[in-house]
């Protein structure tokens, strides 16, 4: 507390009602340093979508850093940024209970306790932050001023792509996805990923907290920050002016579905054919009001699982599909796959495949990026067997992982990379770099998230994905949010959350040349977290150098 003290006698203070916010905070311990540091979490995640109350994100790092400014040690710092977490995160994916929901005889009873479990877990990556951010702020290598707040955000930075890798990996809900309400300022993922830009919106909400030190350097730092931004916002704006009039493929129409079947019933062995059928009357429909024009070519998408059946075993089924491929085109569809009931040993996929006119397959892929507990179970022995639990998806044996990011060539078509369900979230891992793509298809069956933020999280994924690597997203999802988004992010069409029906769109063209993002990865987010840091020393010793206290 001396450090509030020695600030509280200089002439040049903030505002008073800023020091006492920040005194009261640092003073903060037990259970109410634990619940103001949950209630910023929970702002953090108001200022996500959905909701996008923007300017609460710099009431909840600021916070948190007032916070962390209190902590004695870097123990309590890291349960500090625990408890952050623990809100931030029960609050982000409070969906995953009506995940549960869906199935109510068997899993109903886990829907209390299931987001608050894996926020827990989540929560250990701010918590590994926070104790990082005190460690350097201890060790003199990051003491006070506008330093601070950089290394706390290359700490914060850092936990979020160890939480996007370790143990399979879960980047839901990245910091930077605050700006997908602001498509230019989303244009710097093309730089540095949606991680990067996450790196520059922590310290722009964190360097209020400078307003409780020295109030002209406090100023300087917003103001340089907030230069910062108005740069990256206005490049962005230029970025996407810069669209070309030839941006679509010639004669090239992207017929996506949506069924907006009910999870409830997805499964359903009577409704199976019905499902089916569903699919095939919309896509009657589509083609009945827009007419295939002189050469043009319609791909059908539909979504996830769409096909209940083992197509390769079911040439019936294939024949039914073939009736409603539009001319040269395709139906590229998700639908399990299954090596033959006798095979040893016999394994099953969450596939995608592209149908043609005479009802063959001419390509297909399995999922890669399997979800635990969704598709197979983690330690099956102890978790299926001691604790009795099985996997949420229909079917006692686990789903196969596919060899990873695959390239399809149809004819017809740029290449394509098919990403299933949250494969999607994941940067710098949804494409084969040795077999670029010129198109994403990504299916998913968002009815598990039901009415809730989940499927508004998942398409903004789809949209910052597109950013990174200059390539245009097709996206069928069973009860939305579907759509075509092209390489600048930007949605070209859109079929909403819990609507059935069917949208044509042009294929946007994917970027003649790929963006930094997507020729080196993450070694840019390396590169600008090191320019910031090179920065913030500078203009310690630069402090240092000219400043005379009073």
């Amino acid at each position: 507390m001396s450090d509030v003290r020695q600030t509280a006698r200089r002439t040049d203070l903030a505002p008073a009602a800023i020091l006492h916010m920040r005194e009261a905070l640092m003073r903060l311990s037990g259970w109410r340093r634990a619940c103001a540091a949950i209630l910023f979490g929970v702002a953090a995640t108001a200022a996500l979508p959905p909701v996008y109350v923007l300017p609460l994100v710099v009431v909840a790092f600021t916070g948190l850093l007032w916070l962390l400014e209190g902590a004695p040690n870097v123990l309590a710092a890291a349960r500090t940024g625990w408890w952050f977490g623990l809100g931030h995160f029960t609050s982000g994916i409070y969906w995953v209970a009506l995940a549960l929901l869906t199935d109510p005889e068997r899993y109903g009873w886990m829907a209390p306790f299931a987001p608050l479990g894996l926020a827990a877990y989540l929560a250990i990556y701010p918590a590994l932050a926070a104790g990082a951010a005190k460690y350097a702020e201890r060790a003199g290598l990051a003491k006070s001023g506008l330093e601070r707040v950089v290394a706390f955000a290359a700490a914060w930075t850092a936990a979020e792509w160890l939480r996007g890798h370790l143990l399979t990996g879960f980047p839901w809900n990245p910091i930077g996805s605050v700006w997908s309400i602001a498509t230019p300022m989303m244009q710097f993922a093309s730089l540095a990923g949606v991680y990067g830009l996450g790196f520059i919106t922590v310290i722009a909400a964190a360097v209020p907290s400078l307003l409780g030190e020295e109030r002209r350097r406090a100023y300087w730092s917003i103001g340089g920050v907030a230069f910062v931004l108005a740069a990256i916002g206005a490049g962005g704006a230029l970025r996407l002016a810069a669209r070309s009039a030839d941006a679509d493929v010639p004669n090239t129409i992207l017929r996506i579905v949506q069924p907006n079947i009910a999870q409830t019933e997805k499964w359903r062995e009577e409704l199976r054919i019905a499902h089916l059928k569903r699919d095939l009357d919309l896509t009657r429909e589509a083609a009945a009001r827009a007419p295939e024009q002189a050469g043009q070519t319609v791909f059908v998408i539909w979504p996830e699982t769409a096909v209940p059946f083992l197509l390769e075993q079911e040439p019936e089924v294939r024949a039914a599909i073939a009736s409603v491929v539009p001319k040269n085109g395709l139906v590229i569809t998700g639908a399990p796959r299954a090596t033959p009931p006798d095979a040893q040993p016999f394994r099953v996929w969450n596939g995608l495949v592209a149908v043609n006119a005479d009802g063959a397959i001419v390509a297909h892929f399995n999922k890669f990026h399997l979800v635990p507990f969704g598709e197979y179970l983690p330690l099956r022995n102890i978790v299926g067997g001691w604790l009795g639990l099985s996997k949420l998806t229909p079917g006692t044996i686990d789903f196969s992982a596919g060899p990873g990011p695959q390239t399809l060539h149809l004819p017809g078509l740029p290449p394509v990379s098919p990403l299933i369900c949250y494969e999607i979230i994941f940067p710098d891992a949804v494409e084969d770099e040795a077999d670029p793509p010129g198109l994403f298809i990504n299916v998913t069956n968002d009815a598990w998230f039901g009415t809730s933020s989940g499927p508004y999280q998942h398409f903004e994924s789809a949209r910052m994905r597109a950013i990174e690597e200059g390539v245009p997203v097709a996206r069928a999802a069973n009860t939305g949010i579907s759509g075509v988004i092209d390489p600048y992010g930007r949605v070209i069409a859109r079929i909403a959350l819990n609507q059935d029906g069917t949208i044509d769109s042009p294929l946007p063209k994917s970027l003649a040349q790929k963006p930094l993002y997507a020729r080196y990865g993450d070694g840019m987010l390396l590169a600008l977290v090191l320019a910031a840091g090179g920065i913030a020393a500078g203009v310690r010793w630069l402090g240092r150098s000219n400043y005379q206290p009073p």
